[in-house]
């Protein structure tokens, strides 16, 4: 059965965005969704040296999807454009576009890449990073940020759909203070409890 789960984090501008991260993490089997508890997390928002991120079509990170960019993009922005009701996280008005952001798909990549290699479903990585140091390793500068990640899916519209019917995935996306999004999947092996892993961060630039 495809897994879900979402995560939340969020500082104001301070410097190091000290005991300001809260993160929100939402597990949910096949849409549905119970929250298990929050964190904070407490590393300093300085960009990290990058290398160039991986290309997002028709490649390894797309699950070999074609025109993956593209139809994650148009699935997204026409839920954002239409409103959604999230359940118990409330209504949400119609939001602005996201716009593809390489650092947050190469933050996806490395994360949908660990899960695979160390055959896991979390957000917290195999090593202990979280959502906020990944996107600072990948170079984003950021203010707010927020992850999804699923396993088992085959399709975006398959993804996107079971995001949307869970309240805290589909509080992410349609979290209208966020601009910028990166999302990557990535086709489990064998010896993986999952066919695919999936990582769908969203970011607001400091």
């Amino acid at each position: 059965m495809p897994l879900l789960k979402a995560e939340n984090s969020s500082c104001r501008a301070t410097a190091a965005c000290l005991a300001t991260v809260a993160l929100l993490t939402l597990a949910g089997c096949g849409g549905g969704g119970s929250s298990s508890g929050g964190s904070t997390d407490t590393t300093p928002n300085t960009p990290a040296p990058t290398t160039p991120p991986p290309s997002t079509a028709g490649t390894r990170i797309t699950c070999d999807l074609p025109d993956f960019q593209a139809e994650m993009l148009a699935a997204v922005n026409a839920r954002r454009r239409a409103g959604a009701s999230c359940g118990t996280r409330g209504s949400f008005p119609a939001a602005a576009d996201l716009t593809w952001n390489a650092q947050l798909t190469q933050a996806a990549a490395a994360h949908s890449d660990d899960m695979v290699s160390n055959n896991f479903f979390d957000h917290t990585g195999s090593n202990g990073s979280t959502l906020g140091t990944r996107a600072t390793a990948a170079g984003y500068v950021w203010s707010s940020l927020g992850e999804n990640i699923a396993a088992g899916q085959t399709s975006v519209a398959q993804v996107v759909d079971g995001w949307m019917k869970s309240d805290g995935h589909c509080a992410n996306l349609m979290n209208a203070a966020f601009r910028d999004i990166g999302v990557a999947c990535v086709a489990g092996t064998s010896s993986n409890a999952y066919r695919t892993y999936w990582t769908q961060d969203f970011g607001t630039p400091r």
